[in-house]
């Protein structure tokens, strides 16, 4: 028991303390043909692709394989949200080898994200090889002070983002997606507890589409984002390939 204790541990420590490319490309095509094109693409720079719940929805996990097959990691953004027992049954089946982030949503509660982390602990007890990572959405990127007065809450964004961090930390996740504009507060309140992934990412003087709390690369590493995910930005570009080198040389990669 001692020795299968230490081994989680030691899984969590270097599924925590992993380093790789902090560009994450959102896979925001409609096929898996498009998806592995843009894998291939972009493999020589990139590390981690995500795949969101269009895409899943369309072509399901023999993608996630299939990039896994391209020697590359799946950020697997499907923003689990359900009673606590299906979420960890739901949990079991993605945290697979190659899957490196799962997100569901903090607003879920406490005790449907500790399911989430007990799953993925069991599937890491089990298969040395999973080092999934799950990360508690906290507020949409697509929403603002106005959009949650209208659900009910009388949180500004902000604070709404500050207290769903503090519920997802409790539950033991291992990190947040969260939007450039909470980042600093954040990082202050969590310091290097907790991973931030930051969306709604754009390069200076690119449009922001239906986001509404956007930052450059540099400002939200700056801020203390460990990971920036970036799609129709850099697959829309005129030159995609140009593009994600401006993305690196702008945060010094």
């Amino acid at each position: 028991m001692k020795f299968r204790a230490f081994t989680i541990i030691l899984l969590e420590v270097n599924a925590k303390t992993r380093k790789s490319c902090p560009l994450i490309v959102a896979l925001d095509v409609d096929s898996r043909r498009e998806a592995l094109q843009w894998v291939r693409r972009f493999g020589k720079r990139v590390d981690i692709f995500k795949v969101g719940l269009q895409l899943f929805a369309r072509e399901g996990f023999p993608l996630v394989k299939a990039i896994v097959a391209e020697r590359k990691r799946v950020f697997l953004d499907l923003k689990l949200h359900d009673i606590p027992n299906t979420v960890r049954n739901a949990t079991r089946l993605l945290a697979v080898p190659g899957v490196e982030f799962i997100t569901l949503h903090a607003g879920g509660g406490a005790e449907m994200m500790t399911a989430a982390v007990s799953a993925v602990r069991e599937c890491r007890s089990q298969n040395p090889k999973v080092l999934t990572r799950l990360l508690a959405v906290t507020i949409l990127t697509s929403l603002d002070d106005e959009d949650l007065r209208q659900m009910g809450m009388d949180h500004s964004v902000a604070g709404q983002v500050l207290n769903l961090a503090r519920l997802a930390r409790s539950a033991g996740v291992d990190g947040l997606v969260a939007s450039p504009q909470e980042i600093r507060l954040l990082r202050v309140e969590h310091a290097e507890h907790l991973v931030l992934v930051t969306p709604g990412i754009r390069l200076a003087g690119a449009g922001s589409h239906d986001q509404k709390r956007t930052a450059t690369p540099q400002q939200a590493m700056r801020d203390g984002s460990d990971y920036l995910v970036m799609g129709r930005s850099l697959l829309d570009a005129p030159e995609p390939e140009k593009a994600v080198q401006q993305v690196l040389a702008e945060i010094g990669r």
